[in-house]
């Protein structure tokens, strides 16, 4: 199986209609990339673009992903859930609106017990419409 096969609600503990990927493209120890198609229904998006809050979920529902990916699929064991421990430098450049699909990408810069620190991009095309480090604590 490809890893753009696998259903997203696999791998995450959130349900919908609170999940903040479409597809999971790719997932390694270091890097995960994600991808969301912004769609109308979505619970962040008001009048037409997907809300600062919609951008943070999403970067760290791509966390969940990587966790859930090696939890389950790599180590064959349950996904667990995780909690944001802190959001720093956020910087949104823009809102992508209803219809573009947004790639998000978190890059591990340290584990330490059930404590990662990653940095995250998220880009429309080469366009990077927002960036932060965060934090998460896996349960």
């Amino acid at each position: 199986m490809e890893i753009i096969d696998i259903d997203v609600q696999t791998i995450l503990p959130q349900q919908r209609p609170f999940v903040m990927i479409s597809t999971l493209l790719q997932c390694d120890m270091v890097t995960t990339k994600t991808n969301l198609h912004v769609a109308a229904d979505n619970l962040f998006c008001y009048n037409g673009v997907l809300i600062e809050t919609g951008i943070i979920e999403n970067i760290a529902q791509t966390c969940a992903a990587r966790m859930g990916y090696i939890n389950s699929i790599v180590n064959t064991g349950e996904v667990r859930v995780g909690f944001i421990g802190s959001v720093r430098n956020l910087q949104i450049y823009r809102l992508p609106k209803v219809g573009e699909i947004i790639e998000t990408q978190v890059d591990v810069q340290s584990e330490v017990f059930n404590i990662t620190l990653v940095l995250a991009k998220v880009t429309i095309g080469n366009e990077v419409i927002a960036d932060c480090e965060m934090k998460i604590s896996e349960q």
